[in-house]
């Protein structure tokens, strides 16, 4: 059963359901599709059976009472293994944290927990969250669900798949250059980037810390939404967090989209992009004209800039937030080293994968003396035209409307051994990452092979209200729930 986070907290509401019941239906489905050898999705790292059905027992406890529920109450929820979550494994996909139980909860986590959700486990990722298929995870690729061949997207891919094989209502997800949109796109679910600033990035094991972004995939536009307005907000432990006041995003959902401009840039339609989705979004864009929308052609000119900057700055912030780990104070540490600065090499030899060493040594490379400002300083100076792009064409336009991937899902294996076509899927997700500002991509269709297409909305800074009415608008246009 397919079921939404409205249909849970009815069903515990009005007696027809339990939590506890609802959260065994999904373990038995995980039991059942996830880990079957060599043939099963591989979404979950770890299973938190214990604190989820502790959970769940509180909420059917007050529903007993008929007390008011949380809004999230019962609704069965997957975490992304870079977030901390206590007593559990937060292994980031890598090797080197591979037996690391964090003692403290992320905030995302906790608020959560806070609104009733029951949190079912650890999902895979990319290890470090780098990576764009999931197949750079140390326990395995994730298989997508919707084409057990082919990858599910990265590095959030474990995120999509469960969501996309029924294993969980929702699940949370980070974005650094387009790791919940490119997944949910792959997999046929809804994603969100949220604002830089808008949720606490407090119990993210960090890789990009002025890009990376916590966010939530879910079955539809509303029940993103949904979640979003309960991580979103300013936090104390999180200096980067705004103190902007947080949206009825789930009230805005329910004005029209008539009068709306939608702007169409023009850099993310040329050569590369797969014809089934070219043709999949001028549908959409079609729906949204005949629903009341003014389309309007836009040039984000700096686009084609977008992934060298990112891979210097992305590489850079990696470089020096990876240097904690070194086998001195948490996760894996070599036993046979001699000397200090053996057992620094040994065990990050052993414990980092290889996309993460090369990451790692190109960010080295760009901050060291002599490059510094050739390459990092340089790619600061594109990323503020590239921003400069988004605030240009948001004066004229309400949102932007584009593409989430330049192809569908690709093959597992496909493209690991070339970085630089790998990193080309990024083309159209990582310029609004760089920029800060907000984006979900939403299902817009299917090719005709059957795997999933999906579009690109994009939002003004911390304008998820307008962008969730118009990915509501694109969803109805393709008869979703």
């Amino acid at each position: 059963m397919d079921l939404t986070i409205d249909a849970v907290r009815a069903g515990v509401a009005d007696g027809s359901a339990t939590a506890t019941a609802v959260a065994e239906m999904h373990y038995s489905r995980i039991a059942a599709n996830d880990g079957v050898e060599g043939k099963g999705i591989n979404s979950f790292l770890a299973l938190g059976k214990e604190r989820a059905l502790a959970q769940a027992a509180k909420i059917d406890s007050m529903a007993a009472k008929g007390e008011e529920l949380p809004v999230l109450a019962g609704v069965p929820i997957g975490i992304k293994d870079v977030l901390a979550m206590q007593g559990a494994p937060a292994t980031a996909g890598s090797l080197i944290l591979k037996d690391y139980r964090p003692p403290y909860d992320a905030t995302a986590v906790t608020r959560l927990e806070a609104a009733g959700a029951v949190l079912l486990g650890k999902l895979n990722c990319d290890e470090f969250a780098m990576g764009s298929s999931n197949e750079n995870s140390a326990y395995g690729p994730v298989r997508n669900p919707r084409a057990l061949d082919r990858v599910p997207g990265g590095s959030s891919g474990g995120s999509a798949a469960a969501v996309a094989a029924n294993f969980a209502v929702a699940t949370l997800g980070t974005d650094t250059g387009g790791s919940i949109r490119q997944p949910a796109a792959f997999c046929g679910v809804v994603g969100v980037l949220p604002t830089y600033g808008r949720v606490s990035r407090y119990g993210l094991i960090a890789f990009a810390s002025s890009l990376d972004r916590v966010g939530p995939f879910a079955k539809n536009v509303k029940d993103a939404a949904t979640v979003l307005q309960v991580l979103a907000g300013q936090d104390a432990l999180d200096a980067t967090s705004s103190d902007r006041p947080v949206d009825d995003y789930v009230g805005l959902m329910a004005k029209p989209v008539e009068g709306l401009r939608i702007g169409v840039p023009k850099e993310y339609f040329g050569e590369g992009l797969d014809p089934e989705i070219r043709a999949a979004i001028e549908g959409v864009l079609d729906g949204l004209k005949g629903a009341g929308c003014v389309i309007k052609p836009v040039s984000l000119p700096h686009t084609k800039y977008a992934i060298p900057t990112y891979y210097v700055i992305a590489t850079a912030e990696a470089s020096s937030n990876l240097s904690r780990f070194d086998g001195v104070r948490f996760g894996l540490r070599d036993a046979e080293a001699k000397t200090l600065s053996e057992m620094f090499r040994r065990t990050r030899d052993a414990g980092f994968g290889a996309e993460v060493k090369r990451r790692i040594l190109l960010g080295t490379y760009a901050l060291s003396a002599g490059y510094y400002d050739a390459y990092y300083r340089k790619a600061q100076q594109v990323r503020t035209l590239l921003t400069r792009d988004f605030l240009t064409a948001f004066l004229d336009v309400d949102a932007l409307v584009a593409p989430v991937t330049p192809t569908p899902a690709f093959k597992l294996g496909e493209k690991t051994d070339d970085p630089v076509k790998m990193y080309l899927e990024d083309i159209y997700s990582v310029a609004a990452s760089l920029a800060g500002v907000c984006g979900i991509s939403v299902p817009c269709g299917e090719t005709k092979a059957g795997l999933p297409i999906g579009v690109q909305v994009i939002g003004k800074h911390f304008d998820e209200g307008t962008m969730f009415r118009v990915a509501q608008a694109v969803e109805a246009g393709q008869g979703q729930a």
